[in-house]
């Protein structure tokens, strides 16, 4: 058992870098896929990786957290003020802002206007139905879902522009289905910051493009 650790300890290692060469060739692949050279396709994946860890403030409001309390203790009146919090709804630059300023990009270009509307609303729609808020967490939803349903309905749609209109449905589809329409549920969330596209590039909003032109291929 002991010598099989130093095998272990390599392939970890080896996994560890050859994980990030996978990753930049398959986003690469993608971006080249909408009409991007690699070196504007891995600008854009900087972007998003810096911007995962900007969160740009679109509003603030106090909430009552615990009202106020008074009483009697030994003939002594107590009085303890309310406990009020500032509550932050943000939107991330990487996970929502990017991905969302490259679907208008592609709408100028190689993407279809109305293919890609229909499928955004689409997948908007199946966001909706399964996404599900967990307290502590945020909104979850299965990862290849949108992916999935993306790839297929940009086939359907539009055979011939099907990574644009993938990306399209995959990114504002999601972000419209899984954090728009799930807004009044994610304000009474107990956070001090609210976050939409939070968890930067490896949302499921920034995600949910990439692998979705990837599956039309």
């Amino acid at each position: 058992m002991a010598g099989c650790l130093p095998i272990l300890v390599l392939g970890f290692l080896v996994l560890g870098i050859l994980f990030p060469a996978v990753l930049l060739n398959l986003v690469a692949l993608s971006f080249g896929r909408l009409g991007l050279t690699p070196e504007a396709g891995l600008a854009l994946l900087a972007i998003s990786l810096f911007g995962g860890v900007v969160n740009l403030p679109i509003s603030r409001r106090r909430v009552l957290v615990q009202p106020a309390r008074r009483g009697w203790f030994f003939g002594f009146v107590f009085y303890h003020p309310p406990r009020v919090q500032e509550r932050i709804l943000a939107v991330n630059l990487g996970g929502a802002v990017v991905p969302v300023l490259f679907s208008v990009y592609l709408l100028s270009g190689p993407a279809p206007l109305w293919p890609s509307l229909a499928g955004t609303a689409l997948v908007a729609m199946l966001a909706r139905a399964v996404a599900r808020p967990v307290r502590g967490v945020g909104i979850t939803m299965p990862a290849f879902v949108a992916p999935l349903f993306s790839a297929l309905v940009a086939l359907v749609l539009a055979p011939a522009a099907a990574p644009a209109v993938a990306y399209i449905s995959g990114t504002v589809g999601t972000l419209v289905g899984a954090d728009l329409l799930y807004l009044p549920q994610i304000r009474r969330m107990p956070a001090q910051m609210v976050s939409i596209g939070g968890a930067g590039v490896f949302d499921g909003i920034f995600l949910a493009g990439i692998l979705a032109v990837l599956l039309t291929y």
